[in-house]
Parts: structure tokens; sequence; C-alpha cells
């Protein structure tokens, strides 16, 4: 169902929507703001930016929210679809004097109820490292000495996934910085030295009689470096950029897997499916682009927004692939012995190449993809990206699938009598489980993050700057055999795609080809619904088990309660004149 038409319904703002598996609502008063919520200002302010995470708290009520409004930051407890907003109360509230927050990232893998570690980049080109429940700063984590460096913009930080002290940095220089929490940096501007070099890309290590962050340099595209998004297993980075490009990297290999180009204009956002198999990338063109993991091919467009696409994001929790085949790897053994790994287990390897027959031939089940995306013409669209665009070969005869109801998830895991026992205690609405992997080989579900990390630390010998952990004895022969030098890596770029790169800076050789193809030349996808739910341009868009929640850069985070998840105390609440929750 495209948009809604007509007059003075478009310029109304929605407070709820219906889609096939119910009616979405905004629940008016878990609204999280300023404490005054008087509307923001906006101009000349970086985007509002909204981070959770969850801190076990035994009162099971662990969700924290931080997010950042012009030079303020803020954390609070998250109550969600449960209980109003009580904004009188932050943990934490930081005013910043001559910068800006610009975006932020919780480490879910050392939260606890007495700490958290929060990475916090600045319109400056600071990044810190705080404890907002501690109300610390850790100042050894403002980094950056270089001038040219430090007055460019952060513009994404993230940790990197399944490692507690690597953390990666991107500026609107174009540059990316990887750095270890607990190493420090010199007293004069890091030095750097050629590790990687491929199209429109390069990778230096910072050069250093001892170890010091940076531990990397990436210099990627042209114009600013505007986000990038890791991998479900964190083995591959999606980064897109001002020149229109989407780049996914192999992170571990340090080498380009695949490249895409915008319709036109740079690309703001970027993020992957559950299963790693499709990327979606959005920006100036007001395009959604639909983009293979396996093939590296464009395989939809969407249409929909009036302006720039600022922020997508896949939803977990109505996705539904099931049971399609394991996805299979060839390359032979050399490929996997032939790696390098920032601490990671190096038996699950990705460099070898998906299969293509499983990529293409071998699907056998009902697969949908729910995403959504929101725009600085302040409307949320939600995407259902279906069997007939992603599996074009299958027979015109086949059922098409839908997307599923949350719950009925559930029941369809439970009524299949090859799911065991602890499958069917799993909450209804998560998906993540049973989602397979296209980018990763079979591993354990039972291991932890903490012993994945202890696994993966294994690797990094050779590089005692990303030493995380003491390496377990059972690992510390096979590693000591498989550990190479960076040094010695070679590009292994295919040709294929090198004819394609080296008209990256003409948009006349680019489009038309596999990089940009013809929007003719491909399926367009139009949006399960499109709503204005805002009077300023929409900058966050994250999808929880429960609700969905935005921002708009007046400073208002709103939570949209999923159908039948309206809590009976939300439902109950009232305020008061002088603002209290009764």
């Amino acid at each position: 169902m495209a948009a809604d038409g007509g007059g003075k319904e478009l310029n109304e703002i929605k407070t709820q929507f219906n889609t096939r598996e119910g009616v979405y609502k905004l629940l008016t008063h878990s609204e999280y703001s300023r404490p005054n919520r008087v509307p923001f200002n906006s101009q000349g302010s970086n985007p509002v930016k909204v981070s959770f995470v969850n801190v076990n708290d035994q009162s099971g009520n662990g969700d924290r929210i931080c997010f950042n409004v012009g030079r303020e930051l803020y954390f609070y407890i998250y109550k969600g679809v449960r209980k109003a907003a009580d904004l009188s109360k932050p943990i934490d509230k930081r005013i910043y004097k001559g910068t800006q927050p610009t975006c932020h990232d919780f480490n879910h893998l050392t939260a606890t109820a007495d700490s958290v570690s929060l990475l916090v980049g600045f319109s400056a080109g600071q990044v810190q490292l705080i404890d907002p429940i501690k109300k610390e700063t850790s100042n050894h984590c403002c980094l950056h000495l270089d001038l040219n460096i430090y007055k460019s913009r952060v513009t994404c930080v993230k940790w990197v996934p399944g490692l507690e002290r690597l953390f990666l940095v991107a500026h609107s220089s174009g540059n990316m910085y990887l750095y270890n929490v607990e190493n420090t940096c010199g007293t004069a501007a890091p030095h750097y030295q050629l590790l990687k070099q491929g199209k429109n890309y390069s990778v230096n290590t910072c050069k250093s009689k001892s170890t010091r962050n940076p531990l990397l340099k990436w210099t990627v595209g042209e114009g600013a470096l505007n986000e990038f998004a890791f991998s479900p297993d964190g083995k591959f980075l999606a980064c897109v950029s001002q020149d229109g490009f989407l780049r996914v990297f192999n992170f571990d290999a340090v080498e380009l897997h695949g490249t895409m180009k915008s319709y036109f204009g740079g690309l703001l956002c970027v993020c992957w499916s559950p299963d790693g198999k499709y990327i979606v990338a959005g920006g100036e063109d007001d395009l959604v682009t639909v983009w293979s993991f396996v093939d590296c091919r464009v395989i939809a467009r969407g249409h929909g927004h009036k302006s720039w696409v600022s922020v997508v994001a896949f939803d977990h929790y109505t996705t539904s692939v099931e049971d399609a085949e394991p996805m299979e790897f060839s390359g032979s053994e050399e490929d996997f012995q032939d790696q390098i790994h920032f601490g990671r287990d190096r038996a699950n390897s990705t460099q070898s190449r998906l299969s293509k027959r499983n990529s293409t031939d071998s699907r056998t089940g009902h697969t949908t993809y729910r995403f959504g995306s929101v725009g600085q013409d302040t409307q949320l669209c939600l995407w259902d990206l279906t069997e007939d665009i992603l599996f074009p070969h299958l027979p015109l005869s086949r059922t098409r699938t839908h997307t599923n109801v949350m719950n009925a998830t559930m029941n369809n895991v439970s009524n299949n009598p090859s799911t065991n026992d602890s499958s069917a205690n799993t909450p209804s609405n998560s998906l993540s489980s049973p989602l397979p992997r296209s980018n990763s080989l079979p591993h354990s579900p039972s291991m932890t993050a903490n012993n994945r990390s202890s696994a993966i630390a294994s690797g990094v010998s050779k590089f005692a700057t990303l030493s995380l952990h003491d390496r377990k004895e059972q690992h510390l022969e096979t590693e000591h055999k498989r550990n190479h030098s960076m040094g010695h890596i070679s590009s292994k770029s295919s040709d294929k795609l090198n004819m394609f790169t080296k008209s990256r800076t003409d948009p006349a050789k680019t489009l038309g080809t596999l990089l940009c193809p013809h929007m003719e030349d491909l399926p367009l996808l139009e949006p399960l619904i499109c709503k204005k739910i805002a009077h300023e341009r929409l900058t966050v868009l994250i999808f929880l088990e429960d609700c969905i929640v935005t921002a708009c850069q007046e400073g208002f985070i709103w939570t949209w309660a999923r159908p039948g998840k309206v809590g009976l105390s939300s439902q109950k609440q009232a305020v008061s004149p002088s603002g209290t929750i009764i």
C-alpha cells in the first residue's frame, strides 16, 4: 500500500498507523526529551541520536536510554510501554561547551547495573569514554592530537561486536580510526605506514616503537564518511560516504568485498538484515536501496520519501525467514588459513565466497524482511522485502509470503516437531536465534559473549595492541601456526569489482552499470505505510521488542507500541497539571 493520498491528510501528524499485523500506537506519556519539554531550536545543531543498553537489573527494568539534544547529553531509565516517562530524574545529565555530541554507543558486553561504558563523539572531533552511572569520564579517550583530525566532526562511533575493548570512529574527513581503550596516545601526532590499499580506500597502521592508539587508520571514499555498520557477526563492515558509494569490507582481512553507487547524491545511512544477507542504504536520492551481500549487486530500490533518507533499520521482530537451507561455503582450506584477524576465531573466517547455488537455487523457505526508514520529509516508511523480489527466478505459482505477526512466529516454531524445548522457550518476537547466517560458519549457540571473546582473542598474538584477554591453553598451539603478519596481506579484490570502481567519479559512467543500475532495470518497492509523524526532520528509528522508537530534530523521542503491546499501566496513567504522573 502506498502513502496516504490527498490534501489535508498528508499534512496531518499521525499518532497511530495500521499494518497487516495490527495497529501501532504513539504513547504520548512515554515521550523523552529535555526535562522542560520545550522544543529545541535545531538550526545549526547536530542530529538528535538515541542509544539503548540493558544493564540486567534484577528489578526487571534494566533498559537505559541515552540521547543528545544540542550541547546536552541525557541518560535515563527507559520505561518503554510499561510506564510513563519520568523526566524529572535523569541518572546523568551533561552540558558541553565549545562542542556538541554527535553520536554515541554503549558497550553491551560490559554493561552492569553499577557501570556502563558509553562512547561519545563530538562535533570538534573528540571522543570521550564516560560512565553515566558512576558519572565518570575517561579523559584518555580524547584521542586526537593531529589538528586536521581533531577539527573533523565525528559522524559515527561503535564498539566492535564481540570485543570488549575495541571501537571504531568515523569522521567527516572520510577517515576511520580503530582504538583499544587500554592503549594510550602518544605525545605527538601519530605517524602511519601503509598496510593495504585498494580502489579509493587505504588502511594504515600507527608507526610507533611502542603500542599506542590508533591501531589503524582507514581512509574511505571521497568526502565525509557518513555512517558505518557491522554485519551481525561483526566480520564485515558496510560504510556509506558523501561520494554516494556503499563499500563493504571484510573487516578482519582489511579487504573490499563489494560496492554500490547511489542513484545520485551522497549516501547517509546503512543497515544490515538480521541474517547478514542484505544491506539497505539511504541518502540524498530520496531512495532506499537494497543490496545483496551474497551476489554483490543491487536487487531493488524503494521510493516513498520526498526528501533525504536519514535512517534505515531492519525490524528483527517482524522479519520472517523460515525453513531456509543453511548457506554453504565454497573455497579451499587455504582460503581460510590466509586470513588475518583482529582478535577473532579463524575457524569462523568468511573470506571464502558464499556458494552461488545456495544464494539462488536452493531456497525452500518462506522469507520476508521488514525494514523501516525515516527522513527529512518527517515521514516514517515501513517496507516489506518479499520472495518475489529476493528470488525472482522462482516459479510464479509459488505462494507469496507475508510478514509474520509477531506472536504467530513462535506458534509456527512450536508446531514444528523438529524444534527442541529450548527453542520453544524463546520469546515469541525474537527471531535472532533461528535466522541463518549467510556470512558465518555454523557455531555453537550456547557460546556466551565472554567465551567467544576469549576464543577469538587467540588470533592476535602478532598484534599486542589488540590483545583483549589471556588466551585459553587449548588454543595456543593451533593459533600459533595460523597467525600471519598484517604486512604480508595482499589485496584479492576481483578484476570485475576493479573494473566497476574505476569509473567511480563519473556518474555518467556508473549509471547503468552493476554499481548503479537504471531505475527501470530494478524492482521498485512501495512502502507498506508512509506516515508523517513529526514537525521536524526525523533522525532516529529503532525497533525494539515491544515498540518502535523514533526521534526528531526538535529533541523529542517517541515510543510507538506494537500491536497488542500497550501496557495497562501506560493506558491508565495520566499527568496532573503540575506535571506529576498520577
